[in-house]
């Protein structure tokens, strides 16, 4: 079960936008990652990858944890909202649950909940079915307004 100064240094990692990060220092070795009822990811250094591809199509990014951030025993589950501004000019804002279980002080398996239909980017869709767009993936997104078409 992790210990709540462990929550709180995960969620900072997070929010401070070091989410590959946040994947080398909370995750287990060989954890899993999954996208609904999609097959999960496995491994850390997998996670990690991914985070740094997504982050490196990104200009910027805005992570924020809804809390209360749930916790019972081994289990825990955070509301994210993400903001991302990509660097083709799309904006998409991401809101998520991830339930994660614990092992101690690392996330052994994290599973996200979203609605996959949401999963297009400012008049942009998106159809990269393999893609997570953080540590905590997808959820809501709710497309902004971008520069060219304001």
């Amino acid at each position: 079960m992790p210990t709540p100064d462990t929550l709180e240094r995960f969620i900072a990692r997070v929010e401070s936008n070091a989410h590959a990060e946040a994947c080398e220092e909370f995750y287990t070795e060989d954890s899993t990652m999954q996208e609904n009822q999609a097959a999960p990811r496995v491994g850390r250094a997998n996670h990690v990858a991914n985070e740094r591809q997504v982050m490196a199509r990104a200009e910027s990014v805005t992570s924020t944890c809804v809390r209360p951030v749930l916790v019972n025993g081994d289990h825990v589950v955070i509301r994210w909202i993400f903001r991302f501004a990509w660097r083709d000019g799309s904006v998409m804002q991401v809101e998520e649950l991830a339930w994660q279980r614990w092992e101690g002080e690392r996330i052994a398996q994290e599973q996200f909940f979203y609605d996959p239909a949401q999963r297009v980017r400012a008049g942009f869709p998106d159809t990269r079915s393999d893609d997570a767009y953080c540590v905590s993936s997808v959820s809501r997104i709710t497309p902004v307004a971008t520069a060219a078409s304001t």
